[in-house]
């Protein structure tokens, strides 16, 4: 097999295009990828199923954390008067999410999966600390400063979870059960959308947001604990069958760690990080600093974050060895799509979701636990429809249509949200604006992957699915600093406007935490100005999520339409081992047809 594959046939154009897979001199040695694929040699069918399994108890503790903490940010900061905070916290958070993702792919690839899993959680002097001492600093924390801290920390782990168990996926199913097994990964958040409601709505009324948060701690190490297990071992017996290249460390140590930061870019992840923070945090941050857009400070970061950018720039294009987003990839149609896609169905997303849980509890007679059920309600959907997705996709070998009809419902979610979001509004409405977005959400997700992970090939496929989730997690920076600057611009006017008879040190009370809000009943002047002033402000976001939700409308109908077969890829035509198949001919016949 030659370094340079043939360029397959675009199935949707009849034209060929260049194939990701380039030569040598542009692809890094993958020792990652080759182990990946020398363990299909090694697994039986126990081994095997003990390792879908382990995934399956992997994505269970994920979404248990995933369906719980979410719920616990507002009551945190609230109890420290910051409720405004949240979009700060959140974009900050998504930022380390985005940015870790390639460092995760890159060492999945230059070392394997099992280490990279092991780096990330199990060895307990590197990465493991950051999510265990993430969730300790949470629950100890004194100030939302704190909590904001131990978030980020938190972070580092939490995306390392999130891409291996992708990247894990990709390496041991064929395109035609991708979309269904990635899907399956996220059965547990059906359960958990119950089970996790209750387990927060008890922690908050009871324990209290601290515990809700420390329980991880534990819960985490001990969950991933089989599956780093059955890679490690699969991997071990690979290597001891010679199945794998043993490769020989040269040079001194400090050259050994200046080549692994040159592959990991940091310096291109870090100025990447930089200017993303420095001009989103500003937008959530302005209206409590002092002067708000006056201050001096909120002006600096604007101003270094837009500097930042073009040396980000000339950094990755001209002086990296290794680019956060491989030149390759900015040639790749499908790729460049999925990601733009991907980040502005997240923008979207996020402008009306990050204050929708505090919405609800001020604005609906819902009790606690109805209303922490509700906020579970789009990730039901999204799961349950993601799995359809995937379904329907194992069935009919493409993606496309299910992408767009996918995207075509989530606006339409959108867009009832902007007249359902009100206090008088019916309760059937307004779940069933969260139900459409989870439906078109869950098509939407699970297309996109795969329609990325098609046009890559194996040597690729972790810094494909990290790049397209490192640009949607931005996307998802972006829409929390937008809903964040709307809420925390135009709160206190809308407060001052409905409840002009209340002192302002009220006023800012009210503002800072939904736990005082909550406290004044249902038909009193101040809890009814209070919902006059959220539901207006939450109206402007969703008028600028629906906006937003039509541009990945729009997109999709360029996206290529790969044949999804029995081979690792459409680029390359192998098979899970790496073995050359005959698949690609049938990319051909499709054109013919």
């Amino acid at each position: 097999m030659s370094d340079i594959k043939e360029p397959i046939h675009d199935v949707e154009s009849g034209s060929r295009s260049p194939s990701i897979v380039s030569s040598n001199d542009e692809v890094v040695a993958h020792l990652g990828v080759k182990t990946a694929e020398a363990t299909h040699k090694v697994y039986g069918k126990y081994s095997k199923w003990f390792l879908f399994v382990s995934l399956g108890l992997a994505a269970y503790i994920y979404s248990l954390d995933g369906t719980t903490t979410y719920n616990y940010l507002a009551f945190a900061v609230s109890s420290f008067g910051n409720h405004s905070l949240i979009s700060s916290i959140q974009v900050a958070q998504a930022i380390i999410v985005a940015v870790g993702k390639p460092v995760i792919a890159k060492i999945a690839d230059v070392g394997s999966r099992g280490s990279a899993y092991v780096v990330v959680w199990n060895n307990i002097h590197r990465l493991v600390v950051f999510y265990v001492v993430g969730y300790i600093v949470i629950a100890s924390a004194n100030n939302s400063k704190t909590i904001a801290g131990g978030i980020i920390i938190y972070a580092v782990g939490y995306t390392g979870l999130q891409l291996l168990t992708q990247i894990i996926i990709a390496d041991i199913t064929t395109l035609k059960w991708r979309g269904l097994v990635s899907a399956l990964m996220s059965t547990p958040f059906i359960i958990n959308a119950f089970v996790g409601s209750n387990i927060a709505t008890n922690m908050l009324t009871g324990a209290g947001w601290r515990w809700g948060y420390g329980m991880f701690a534990i819960l985490v190490p001990a969950a991933l604990g089989p599956l780093i297990i059955t890679l490690v071992w699969a991997e071990m017996k690979a290597k001891k069958l010679g199945l794998v290249p043993r490769t020989k460390s040269e040079g001194s140590i400090p050259k050994r760690v200046i080549s692994f930061a040159e592959k990991l870019n940091v310096i291109g992840l870090l100025l990447l990080g930089t200017f993303v923070a420095l001009i989103l945090l500003p937008c959530t941050l302005s209206s409590n600093a002092k002067g708000g857009w006056n201050n001096p400070s909120m002006i600096a970061m604007i101003v270094v974050g837009v500097v930042v950018i073009p040396l980000f720039l000339l950094w990755d294009l001209k002086f990296a060895k290794f680019p956060v987003v491989p030149k390759r990839f900015l040639r790749n149609r499908t790729v460049v799509l999925a990601a733009v896609i991907g980040a502005l169905d997240f923008i979207s997303f996020y402008i009306s979701y990050t204050y929708l849980y505090s919405f609800v509890i001020i604005v609906k007679p819902w009790p606690l636990l109805h209303a922490t059920y509700f906020a579970q309600t789009q990730t039901v959907a999204l799961t349950v429809f993601g799995i359809t997705a995937g379904f329907l996709m194992r069935f009919t070998n493409r993606y496309k249509l299910i992408l767009i009809i996918g995207l075509c419902i989530r606006l339409l979610g959108c867009g009832l949200m902007i007249h359902s979001r009100g206090a008088n509004a019916s309760d059937a409405e307004i779940v069933w604006s969260q139900l459409l977005q989870g439906i078109g959400g869950g098509f939407a997700a699970v297309a996109t992957q795969t329609g990325a992970q098609a046009a890559a090939g194996h040597a690729d496929v972790a810094m494909v699915t990290a790049v397209v989730l490192l640009t949607t997690e931005i996307g998802g920076a972006i829409g929390g600093a937008i809903s964040g600057g709307i809420w925390t611009n135009l709160m206190p006017g809308k407060l001052a406007k409905y409840l002009s008879f209340l002192p302002e040190e009220t006023r800012q009370e009210l503002y800072g935490s939904i736990i005082y809000a909550a406290t004044y009943e249902r038909g009193t002047p101040i809890r009814e100005g209070v919902i006059s002033a959220y539901d207006e402000v939450m109206k402007i976001q969703c008028i600028v999520a629906t906006v937003f939700a039509i541009f990945p409308l729009i997109l999709a109908f360029f996206m290529p339409n790969w044949f999804l077969g029995d081979t690792q890829n459409a680029v390359e035509g192998v098979d899970l081992a790496g073995n050359p198949t005959e698949e690609p001919q049938e990319l051909d016949k499709e054109v013919k047809a």
